[in-house]
Order: structure tokens, then sequence, then C-alpha cells
């Protein structure tokens, strides 16, 4: 018997934009790539996962904290 997974798919992601809008706001001076890696290695991204965060944060203006 398979184990369930402890988070949903996706949610390490929303948990990780969230978390870099967090410190973009409390550490403005930071470049964009030193947060995202910080966030990356954090939430333990998979490779796939940290294009698609860098993708949406650089592309969507909503995300642009």
């Amino acid at each position: 018997m398979t184990a369930l997974p402890t988070q949903l798919p996706g949610e390490r992601v929303k948990k990780a934009l969230v978390a870099y809008c967090e410190m973009k706001e409390k550490y403005p001076e930071r470049d964009h790539r030193s947060l995202l890696q910080q966030v990356e290695t954090r939430f333990d991204l998979t490779p796939l996962e940290c294009e698609f965060l860098n993708r949406q944060i650089l592309e969507d203006e909503k995300y642009r904290c």
C-alpha cells in the first residue's frame, strides 16, 4: 500500500511563492535570484517547480511583490 502524500501537488510552490513575496517585502535590497534560491532550498523544490516559480514571478505582474 502506498502512503498518502503529506501535501497536495503544487502546495510547496504556493508556499514558496508566499514566502518569496514576504521576503521581498522584508528585504527589498536583495536581488531576485538570491531570494529565489533561498525559497527553492527551504521548500525543497524540484527543478521543474523552480523553473515554474521563476517564470511566474518574472512574467505575472500580480506576483511582483
